[in-house]
């Protein structure tokens, strides 16, 4: 099953539409290449525990997670 950002951030209980998306990004990057995405600082411990759970899994939301790392990674 494929995914989308808008979903992703509707399953982390963040505001999912396209402004609040790219307010969430512009906000929080760049988020340094020695920190997992998962273990990032401004995630509550449900979205991290959530995010985890879905890497170490590899599961449907694993390759949506990597795009959301590589999105919060540029300048």
């Amino acid at each position: 099953m494929t995914h989308t950002f808008t979903e992703l951030f509707k399953q982390l209980g963040l505001p999912n539409d396209a402004m609040s998306i790219a307010a969430f990004l512009k906000l929080r990057r760049p988020l340094s290449t020695a920190t997992r995405v998962e273990d990032a600082p401004f995630w509550s411990l449900g979205q991290r525990h959530f995010l985890k759970e879905q890497m170490a899994s590899d599961a449907d939301w694993a390759e949506l997670i990597d795009r959301l790392s590589l999105a919060l990674r540029q300048d």
